[in-house]
């Protein structure tokens, strides 16, 4: 087959170079690692795992792709997410104890709203001091950094903080998981729903006039996307339920586990919360107005400006979206690892802003995708566990990170300028 077949192909399925060369990296890392580590690298166990422990800063991905979008970084995320848990951990333990009891629902209620609404708050205060008074952002969330993580150790005296209510762990994902009857409803419904969006996007271009690819290629695509989510659920349908974890649970209804019951764990609630977040982004970056002045703001600030978009309050809108987005990250980390720690979210600004940059996301702004970022937040997380199931320190772990961060930076560069060229 030439190059010019091989290109008329990639045209015809309209396909993100970009993207598609991720997933195949991606899918190399993931063989090689499959290999190091003796075939347990892609098990149900470690592939549950490692959907869990991406969920935190997946979430927080989602919200640093409007930051970066928008020519703006937000260095504070983790320290953010950190004064949130705090906050979350006290009020569930022993600020609202007196006034609602211990482990009620009114306390659980309350304490994630309160939550959430202060990391609200306190992204809208770094968005006004960057929107309003042209502090960078660079500047004002780094002392965000510093100035939160501080707040959350007083918080708590810098003691840890543990956390039992089991409607809170639920949010974690190893506790909190559908089970495979529900799992496969789920998946289900997540799959046509997938195919009805294809077949709108297709006649919404036929209305419009537009070309459209193929009805094969719209099947195949259709076909990916399917398989990616039944595949999914398949393997974590396939992660049976430890027998200590059974007898807990059994125990706590005065049970015993009957001879020969096995369960296994299904989709975490965790990985739902996440898909949720996602699409939300994604509906709100492509579909309203509030994304198309974001990215309208990325891509030429003066001329959104001159356009009659209030880019100041757009800075506040972004900023506290993202600090809202740190509130329920907070709370899923703080559910899986049950407990609130001084060091929970260290380094997550980090690997949050890698994990939006390796997924797309330009840093000169108007140019990211949530999917790309959710992305790039699982290979990180895959690179990571991959490293630590194979032995490899984690000093030498953080200097791989480093390195494939530079990386893939200097590929966007060099694809963009590429791209440039040829247009």
């Amino acid at each position: 087959m030439s190059d010019a077949t091989r290109r008329s192909l990639a045209d015809t399925l309209e396909l993100d170079k970009r993207l598609f060369g991720m997933i195949i990296a991606f899918a190399v890392l993931c063989l090689v690692f499959q290999f190091q580590t003796g075939g347990t690298f892609l098990s149900a166990r470690n592939i549950f795992n490692i959907s869990v422990q991406t969920v935190s800063v997946g979430i927080m991905a989602t919200g640093m792709v409007f930051v970066i979008v928008s020519r703006n970084i937000d260095l504070s995320v983790g320290s953010v997410l950190a004064t949130c848990s705090a906050l979350m951990g006290m009020l569930q333990t022993q600020w609202l104890v007196p006034v609602t009891g211990l482990g009620t629902g009114t306390t659980l209620v309350v304490s994630i709203l309160l939550g959430l609404g202060v990391g609200t708050a306190m992204g809208a205060a770094t968005g006004w001091m960057v929107g309003y008074q042209r502090i960078p952002s660079f500047i004002v969330t780094l002392g965000g950094l510093l100035i939160w993580r501080n707040v959350a150790w007083y918080t708590t005296n810098g003691q840890s903080v543990a956390l039992r209510d089991p409607r809170l762990l639920a949010f974690g994902g190893t506790e909190g998981v559908m089970g495979p009857e529900w799992s496969w409803v789920l998946g289900g419904l997540a799959t046509l729903a997938a195919a009805a969006a294809v077949i709108a996007a297709r006649r919404g271009k036929m209305r419009h006039g537009f070309l459209v690819k193929p009805v094969w290629a719209e099947g195949l695509l259709v076909a990916m996307i399917a398989g990616g989510i039944l595949g999914f659920v398949a393997l974590v349908n396939s992660y049976e339920i430890p027998v200590g974890k059974l007898k807990r649970m059994f125990e706590a209804q005065g049970m015993d586990v009957p001879e020969g019951y096995v369960a296994y764990h299904g989709l975490p609630i965790s990985v739902l919360i996440l898909v949720a977040v996602a699409v939300a982004m994604t509906v709100i970056a492509r579909k309203t107005r509030l994304g198309r002045y974001i990215y309208a703001i990325g891509g030429n600030p003066d001329a959104a400006e001159l356009s009659g978009i209030n880019t100041r309050m757009m800075t506040v809108k972004i900023f506290a979206l993202m600090g809202f987005l740190c509130g329920l990250a907070a709370l899923v980390a703080q559910a899986r690892l049950q407990s609130h720690g001084n060091d929970i979210g260290t380094l997550d600004e980090l690997k949050v802003i890698a994990a939006a940059v390796i997924g797309g996301t330009a840093l000169a702004g108007g140019v990211g995708t949530i999917y790309g970022a959710l992305l790039g937040a699982l290979v990180m997380q895959s690179l990571q566990s991959g490293m630590a199931m194979i032995g490899v320190d984690t000093p030498f772990q953080n200097i791989v990170v480093g390195g494939v961060l530079i990386i893939a930076v200097w590929i966007d560069i060099f694809y963009r300028k590429r791209m440039g060229e040829r247009t």
